[in-house]
């Protein structure tokens, strides 16, 4: 049996979820900054597409409490536990091309948002931090930046 549990392994991370407090402001900034292609859209929240299989959900806060019906009728767990109610800031990084780092400061720029820091790692590989409207730090990576050595503390 503990071999069969071995080879087990994740084949990739599908979906990750950030928790807003304005529902609209925070689809717009996802769609219109970043260029997010929208999917699927709600009172509960949105779904963007990222690349193939991998996907970005905007859930409101105040949905994020409460149980949730599929299509089918099956009904899903809250996002948030009571006592964490979904608050506090996340972290999400997307991949970049390095030979796109510049246009994405100047898109950046012409949507206002207010650039935090803009380094490049031992590895030669730039990123690009700010946060959206709620407060969420967001990254724009090129390949090669967790190479470096990158603490925590």
């Amino acid at each position: 049996m503990e071999e069969t549990h071995r080879k087990l392994t994740l084949n990739g991370l599908v979906e990750t979820a950030l928790f807003v407090e304005e529902l609209p402001q925070a689809c717009d900034f996802y769609e219109q900054v970043l260029g997010l292609t929208k999917s699927k859209d709600s009172d509960t929240g949105c779904v963007f597409r990222v690349a193939d299989q991998r996907y970005l959900l905007i859930i409101s806060r105040r949905a994020a409490r409460t149980p949730n019906k599929t299509a089918s009728g099956d009904v899903l767990p809250p996002c948030a536990l009571p006592q964490q109610d979904g608050r506090g800031p996340g972290r999400i990084a997307f991949g970049i091309s390095k030979d796109k780092v510049d246009s994405w400061r100047e898109r950046l720029a012409k949507y206002d948002v207010d650039l935090l820091s803009d380094i490049t790692w031992e590895t030669s590989a730039p990123s690009l931090y700010f946060r959206d409207p709620d407060g969420h730090m967001i990254e724009l990576a090129t390949a090669g930046n967790l190479g470096s050595s990158v603490r925590c503390d």
